[in-house]
């Protein structure tokens, strides 16, 4: 312990002593407010691992502790007597303006993660782009106000904490000490501070020292885990600071003909200039197992807004939340094991458009103008009538310009043209927006077939219930039932059936304006919403983070085809090559997506996700019994099953498998890098 006659130093230990106190009591609260992850029930995660990404977490709160003490370390070492008072007056104002920072991203880092399951990140910058929609729906969905006077209080108190701190140890007179005390204390600050920026103590190269790195924190292969570990201001810091490559041409090319193999393309011819990107494009004849049909079908996308299959009475929720879904399942091909390759409402309309799942690293591929128009397989359709529904504006997240640049002849639908009132930020309700576009199709011309993509927004935030509801009857139930079942709230669960019920009500008004009969009707989740435990599902299916890709997968037409059920690994990419291929349709492809009836030349069926964004990605594919993840780099591979009760890397019980899976894993998250670029078309 340092003498007491040493005040500055005293000054600077105590404060970055209450900057990690500070730290440590949010950590806390992110844990017993905001986590997932409990010690204690039928769900409860190993002990011995939660206290250890606790300690992590710990480190990274003591290095955020240390360098906000830095500035004051360097001011108040100034030989300038006369200047004291002023520098300590810049002392308290830079103490209290990371004091109000810090604790602002602390509650936005709360709320992001109560809403998308992920810690903060550079990548949350994507929602200024949108600042107006994003305002609005903080405002709509959170105690703004509550939260505001909660930061502004807490934050005054944490200042007057460190005004008592200076009181206590600058104004305190000081004593006189000898150089070498001086000197031994001066290097113990100094060492101790070096160990507390690295974040450890051992495994350290002198020559090339590695600190912590937010990777660490996700030693367990769990992301709900590995979230405690991190420190939401280091971690923006992290993924602000890189600026990644577009691709890896070089591994692409190293990696060709595998690649190659499995899209059942020939290996692409080198091209010319070393910066041109290559393109697997292959041409896709009619095949042998299209339908046989007397006229052209007419075809439906219908993108279900936040539903995932463990909220769905068809992938086994206990309370039946979906019960329109679910017959229409059974009458359906239903693809069992069906996932979108990355979580986000605007991601997935990219990957359904395009084929290539959207690994842009900070903000969707959508916002990027480098990347439009895309190729599509959407634009074999020819003869159709092509029509975007969306009951917002279609200017959030630049779809619009995705949509109207890439499919040709699209006629957009959106905010300003429905004649019903908006019900919250997200515009009319999913009711009126079926009702408005089944009189659009009806008044459509009857020689000429139509195919419609509808984007509902009901089932987000902040889960709007509309008067004019068509019958639908608002239940309540307890929450430890709600938990049991994966729902975080009452509001939530209705949500859910309220989009389960206007489904249902949109088949009924098919039915009555004649096109239900001739019409394929596709219906997908674009991602899961927030869900609590999962009791009724495998263990590893959550903490593997398969509950957030992992969505419902409807092909209906009972009048065209028989129903079926899919249980090999399925993807949202894969949904326009499938529906051209049952129609005997002739079309290019360049990306990613393939006809699910096609046998996959890899063997057991194969798909690709990203379970973790930002600039340290972690990427995997999937298949029906196993799930293969890996850092971007090819780093930390671990093979899981998806069915197991234990997440456990099993990758030497299955080398062959483990092989097979972490070669495709990297080639197909590299390819689709690239894909994003070489799609692109000119127009």
């Amino acid at each position: 312990m340092l003498p007491i006659s040493y005040p500055r130093l005293r000054y600077l230990l105590a404060g970055t002593g209450l900057f990690f106190s500070l730290f440590a009591l949010l950590r806390a609260g992110f844990y017993f407010w905001a986590s997932d992850v409990s010690l204690i029930g039928p769900e409860a995660s190993d002990a011995g691992t939660v206290f250890e990404t606790l300690g992590i977490g710990l480190r990274f709160d003591l290095r955020l502790a240390i360098l906000l003490m830095l500035p004051p370390a360097l001011l108040l070492v100034l030989p300038f007597r006369n200047a004291r008072r002023i520098l300590r007056r810049i002392v308290r104002v830079w103490l209290a303006l990371v004091l109000l920072a810090a604790g602002l991203v602390y509650i936005v880092d709360f709320g992001h993660y109560a809403w998308l399951g992920l810690r903060l990140n550079a990548s949350a910058l994507r929602f200024f782009s949108n600042a107006q929609i994003s305002a609005q729906l903080i405002w709509e969905h959170y105690p703004v106000v509550l939260v505001t006077c909660i930061w502004l209080l807490a934050g005054a108190g944490s200042i007057f904490l460190f005004f008592l701190l200076e009181r206590w140890t600058l104004d305190r007179p000081a004593r006189p000490a000898g150089k070498w005390p001086t000197a031994f204390a001066v290097a113990l600050v100094a060492v101790g501070g070096t160990f507390g920026l690295l974040g450890r103590v051992s495994n350290i190269n002198p020559e090339n020292p590695v600190p912590l790195r937010w990777s660490d924190a996700f030693f367990s292969g769990s992301t709900k885990i590995g979230a405690l570990g991190l420190n939401p201001v280091i971690f923006i810091l992290d993924t602000w600071r890189i600026s990644p490559d577009r691709y890896d041409l070089a591994y692409v090319r190293e990696h060709v003909k595998s690649i190659a193999a499995y899209l059942g393309a020939p290996a692409p011819a080198t091209p010319a200039t070393a910066d041109e990107p290559l393109r697997f494009e292959r041409s896709i004849p009619p095949q042998p197992h299209r339908l046989k049909l007397k006229r052209p079908p007419n075809v439906i996308f219908i993108m279900l807004e936040s539903l995932g299959g463990s909220v769905t009475g068809m992938h086994g929720n206990p309370l039946d939340p979906t019960p329109h879904l679910d017959a229409l399942a059974r009458e359906s091909w239903f693809l069992r094991n069906f996932y979108v390759p990355v979580s986000g409402t605007a991601k997935t309309v990219w990957a359904s458009l395009t084929g290539i799942p959207d690994v842009s690293y900070t903000k969707s591929a959508s916002r990027n103008p480098l990347l439009l128009p895309q190729h599509t397989v959407l634009n074999a359709f020819s003869g159709y009538d092509k029509h975007y529904a969306i009951g917002g504006s279609a200017g959030w997240a630049n779809i619009n310009a995705l949509i109207k640049s890439s499919i040709d002849g699209v006629q957009l639908h959106e905010e300003g043209e429905w004649k019903s009132p908006n019900i919250d930020v997200w515009g009319i309700s999913d009711l009126s927006l079926f009702r408005e576009t089944d009189a659009l199709l009806r008044g459509l011309p009857k020689d000429r077939p139509f195919f419609a993509i509808i984007q509902t927004a009901d089932n987000h935030p902040p889960f709007t219930i509309p008067g004019d509801n068509d019958g639908f009857e608002i239940k309540t139930l307890p929450e430890d039932r709600l938990r049991q079942a994966g729902f975080r709230s009452n509001a939530q669960y209705n949500a859910v059936r309220l989009l389960d019920h206007n489904v249902g009500r949109f088949i009924e008004m098919a039915k009555k304006s004649g096109y239900y009969d001739n019409t394929i009707f596709v219906f997908y989740g674009d991602h899961n919403g927030r869900v609590a435990q999962l009791p009724f599902k495998p263990k590893a299916y959550p903490e593997l983070n398969l509950e957030s890709l992992h969505v419902p997968g409807i092909i209906h037409a009972p009048r065209l085809m028989p129903p079926r059920v899919t249980e090999e690994a399925t993807s949202l990419i894969d949904l326009l090559p499938t529906v051209a291929g049952l129609l005997g349709l002739e079309y290019r492809n360049a990306t990613l997506g393939r006809d699910i009836q096609i046998p996959a030349p890899e063997g057991e069926r194969a798909v690709p996700l990203v379970l973790r964004e930002g600039s340290f990605p972690l990427i995997a594919v999937v298949t029906r019994y196993h799930l293969l993840q890996m850092n971007a780099d090819g780093s930390q591979p671990g093979l899981f099953a998806v069915d197991a009760d234990t997440v456990e890397d099993i990758s030497n019980r299955h080398p062959e498998e483990f092989a097979r899976l972490s070669a495709l894993a990297r080639e197909l998250y590299e390819t689709a890098r690239l894909m994003l670029y070489s799609n692109r078309i000119e127009k």
